[in-house]
């Protein structure tokens, strides 16, 4: 009797589980797909790349900081992604977003951020499509494709032309005007020699991330049509 209460607990508490992604994933599915609409309204609408923040900036990032959910999940035991990986993507993307982009107006409308917002929001729509789809355990072969393609070019574009060219941009606007001066009073170095710092390292952060996901795809991809074929 109480092996089948405690299983019927297991049962209750992972159907919670599961619905609970499933809203959550789908909502930020909506969201991203929502942001890339307007992006792309803005676009046709002005024929110009700057109004990408002004058309989409407060939606993505609100989206970006709900993420922080992702580092919890992982570090609960409710995904098996662990919460190294989703906390090196999710600070970097919000430090980029929040201390970077939306303090500085000089930047908001630079053609990088058209970049940046773009591969983001079209690499987001379809990672949480095949998130919620594989919550009810019916994602399509060609979302799962995909989620473990588009990546290839999607990644380098965001990050390239986009946040580490933006935060290179940014370095004389940081240190004209002594950005966050109050905060790092205390400390040896200022916000521009730490963000310096962060353009050196980045790539090597970055490449990790790269790396994991074409281990993924090799996982995800190549093992499945292994199965079929046998």
């Amino acid at each position: 009797m109480r092996r089948r209460e405690r299983n019927s607990k297991r049962g209750r508490m992972g159907g919670l589980s599961k619905l609970y992604l499933l809203s959550y994933n789908s909502l930020q599915a909506i969201g991203w797909a929502v942001s890339s609409f307007q992006i792309l309204c803005n676009l046709l609408s002005t024929s110009s790349v700057a109004g990408a923040y002004s058309s989409a900036g407060k939606l993505i990032s609100f989206l970006q900081c709900a993420a922080f959910l992702e580092v919890i999940h992982g570090a609960i035991g409710l995904v098996p992604s662990g919460a190294l990986l989703p906390l090196m993507q999710w600070g970097g993307r919000t430090h980029f977003l929040l201390a970077i982009v939306s303090k500085l107006d000089e930047v908001q409308q630079l053609p990088s951020v058209f970049i940046t917002f773009f591969a983001w929001s079209i690499s987001e729509v379809i990672r949480y499509s095949h998130y919620a789809f594989s919550c009810i355990g019916n994602c399509p072969y060609w979302i799962t494709y995909l989620r473990y393609t588009a990546f290839i070019v999607l990644y380098p574009l965001g990050v390239g032309p986009g946040e580490i060219w933006i935060m290179y941009q940014a370095l004389p606007i940081v240190k004209k005007k002594n950005l966050y001066s109050e905060t790092f009073s205390g400390l040896p170095f200022s916000y521009y020699d730490f963000l310096k710092v962060v353009l050196i390292i980045y790539p090597f952060l970055w490449l990790k991330l790269y790396l994991h996901l074409f281990r993924q795809r090799r996982s995800k991809l190549f093992k499945r049509q292994d199965k079929k074929r046998a």
